[in-house]
């Protein structure tokens, strides 16, 4: 009976977290990323529109959705592309960054709900994403097999995440430099909650390579249609279909 309580202990640990930085996320994730961050959920956002075999009265869900800045690219791409959304869904566990998105979105319904729990009815959507919160997942492969059971047949699946790198160049290691040094101390001062932020890269180190994820969906029955390392692998994006 530990082991449960543990784990139970440890998501809402993660979700108080989250409620505490909500305010400031959106100025720091900018900061942090040096904007890079809009460039690689654009190219999410495309290359999922592109492989998707359907564009009309599409549904898109997206899961651990923070202040909805996922929704809003997928608002905007879609728009671009020619495709037709007809419904918006954000998903959080957090209150405090729904209560953030609230304000920037109004064209998306919201629930507050984990990953591996949703309060959805099966085969709901077409696009289920899920941008830098998987690692965050306590229970991550319930709540992919959760991901299989709300998305329809032949619906995508798009997690974009730091994944963990398993080369240890030069570049790895100027990245980690980055990360464990940098990172921390930078979202620290613009949040005022550096143990916030130096929870990110020890998120990181204890988190799946591509590879190791990539087996995940596809125990759960999803096939792998697309893998993408940006900027020396610091963010992988990663697209499967039901």
């Amino acid at each position: 009976m530990k082991q449960p309580t543990d784990k139970r202990e440890k998501q809402e640990k993660i979700v108080s977290m989250f409620d505490e930085i909500a305010s400031t996320y959106d100025v720091t994730n900018r900061i942090l990323s040096m904007g890079i961050d809009k460039s690689w959920r654009k190219k999410a956002c495309d290359k999922t529109l592109e492989l998707l075999e359907r564009s009309e009265g599409l549904t898109v869900l997206d899961v651990a959705c923070g202040t909805g800045d996922m929704l809003q690219w997928w608002r905007d791409r879609a728009e671009r592309k020619g495709a037709k959304i007809g419904r918006f869904i954000g998903v959080d566990p957090s209150e405090g960054m729904l209560e953030v998105a609230k304000k920037k979105v109004d064209f998306a319904d919201f629930v507050v709900a984990k990953a591996q729990e949703m309060p959805l009815e099966g085969e709901t959507a077409d696009i289920l994403s899920i941008s830098y919160g998987i690692r965050n997942v306590v229970d991550r492969q319930e709540a992919i097999d959760e991901f299989y059971r709300v998305l329809k047949p032949g619906g995508m699946v798009v997690i974009l995440e730091f994944t963990k790198r398993e080369e240890r160049g030069l570049k790895g290691r100027v990245v980690d430099f980055y990360m464990h040094n940098i990172l921390p101390t930078l979202g620290g001062l613009v949040s005022r909650n550096y143990a916030a932020y130096k929870y990110l890269p020890d998120s990181i180190e204890g988190f799946l390579t591509t590879d190791m994820l990539r087996n995940e969906l596809e125990t759960a029955g999803f096939t792998v249609r697309h893998v993408q390392p940006f900027s020396m692998g610091i963010s992988t994006l990663l697209i499967a279909q039901k």
